[in-house]
């Protein structure tokens, strides 16, 4: 008879990987969100007041314009370094230099009061923009990162609305801080107050990003990002720029980039030029153009908004570009009979419909991006389509600028109705690719269990 005891039958257990959502991820979005708000003031902090700058400083309009057309500038020199600091060291360390960035800008200013000291203006202004890389590229990286599947292209649509908010703060505070003065000190000292506060404001949200913004949850939002985090490999330079090569070949990425230029380049230039624009039919009404400015912003970030709801239930992120392209074409003309009217009650509305659509296009477009160049990441993806984008908006800023001086507002919109309507046709002939989707199918049927950490 055999004694011997019989040996364990190892058998092998399967574990299921865990994948959560934090309510926590409110809470970063809303530091994300006050960021963003706080940064991009800064972008037409002084165009929007540009006859009270060339006054005080004595400038040209053309120099004047300057102060936010920098934002645009730095883009193809800083954005390869930018985007691999964010792929290589992540989330947090990406908001808090671009947080950091911001409060040193904004601090800079403070020592700009004075007639001979543009100098300093632009300096503070560089540094801002430079910030504005890191904090620019971060929504859909946010919004995988610590949203599930259902909820991404909406995160990445409240991120864009904080980025907006800001446009539309910076349009309309500005005039009521800075007034109009034969007595240049009062002119500086409202320009120290305007300063002092943005300086002010920025330093706590630095402190919270720096104590509460933590590079990702302790798990995954979705199986997509589960897979990438267990495929995750060390990014090296040679890796970030072969990553870049592989997208640079992507035919159907570069005609959506051009795409995504055609609407970003009207987007700066109109925020450049809003003032002149609005002031050439309605002379003497610097406080109007920075109301029509701010509806402009306000309808905008309403679009962008509804935009992240609708992709989110249809993942129609072609269709929705296109339909939004060809509105932002049809509303831009009402605008322009509008003004041609001098009606100040139509140019609200068109201003208001045209920011709508125009605005609403963003978080399509990116995320149109994002899909289409899934598993690429998703800050290098939008640091492409951004860099591209700010340069077709110096050059379009620059052209358009030059065409409303020499040929008048008319002929200065007619041209951005024209690289509207070419967007829309490049819109068009764009491939329908949805390779994210495809990842995503995996947790169409898995329950979200949110946790409160």
């Amino acid at each position: 008879m055999d004694t011997k005891t019989p040996e364990k039958i190892l058998i092998p257990t399967y574990y299921e990987p865990t994948i959560k959502v934090y309510w926590k991820r409110w809470l970063i979005l809303l530091m994300y969100i006050v960021s963003g708000i706080l940064s991009t003031f800064h972008w037409v902090e002084y165009s929007i007041i540009t006859n009270l700058v060339t006054k005080y400083y004595h400038l040209s309009t053309s120099q004047s314009d300057w102060t936010s057309i920098v934002f645009a500038f730095v883009w193809p020199f800083s954005m390869i370094p930018t985007c691999f600091i964010i792929d290589k060291m992540g989330l947090r360390v990406a908001a808090l230099i671009g947080a950091v960035l911001t409060l040193l800008g904004a601090a800079v200013k403070i020592f700009s009061i004075g007639e001979n000291l543009f100098w300093v203006v632009m300096i503070g202004q560089t540094i801002v923009a430079v910030s504005q890389i890191f904090i620019l590229t971060l929504p859909s990286k946010l919004a995988v990162t610590w949203f599930k599947p259902q909820e991404v292209s909406t995160a990445c649509s409240l991120g864009l609305f904080g980025l907006t908010f800001g446009s539309a703060l910076g349009f309309v505070i500005p005039p009521m801080i800075v007034r109009d003065s034969d007595n240049l000190a009062e002119i500086g000292n409202n320009f120290k107050i305007m300063c002092w506060a943005l300086t002010l404001a920025m330093a706590p949200v630095t402190l919270a990003i720096f104590f509460y913004f933590p590079a990702e949850p302790p798990y995954p939002p979705s199986q997509a990002m589960l897979e990438e985090r267990q495929n995750r490999q060390t990014v090296t330079f040679l890796s970030f720029m072969k990553s870049i090569k592989s997208l640079l070949q992507s035919k159907s990425f570069l005609l959506h980039n051009l795409c995504y230029a055609c609407n970003v380049g009207i987007y700066c230039s109109i925020g450049t030029l809003l003032n002149q624009l609005i002031l050439s039919y309605f002379p003497g009404e610097q406080e109007e153009a920075g109301r029509m400015g701010l509806v402009m912003i306000l309808t905008g970030m309403v679009g962008s908004i509804l935009t992240g709801i609708v992709l989110d239930k249809t993942h129609k992120y072609k269709e929705t570009a296109f339909i939004i392209f060809v509105l932002t074409a049809l509303s831009l003309g009402g605008l322009t009979l509008a003004l041609e009217m001098k009606s100040k009650w139509m140019v609200y509305l068109g201003i208001g419909v045209f920011g709508f659509f125009l605005n609403g296009y963003l978080p399509a477009g990116i995320e149109f991006a994002i899909e289409m160049t899934f598993p690429s990441q998703e800050s290098t993806v939008t640091g492409i389509l951004l860099t591209t984008s700010q340069v077709v908006a110096v050059i379009l800023t620059i052209v358009l600028g030059i065409v409303l001086e020499k040929f008048g507002a008319l002929i200065c919109i007619i041209t951005m109705i024209a690289v509207i309507g070419t967007g829309c046709l490049l819109t068009l002939f764009t491939p329908n690719k949805l390779n994210r989707q495809k990842a995503f199918m995996k947790d169409r049927n898995v329950s979200f269990t949110p946790l409160k950490q």
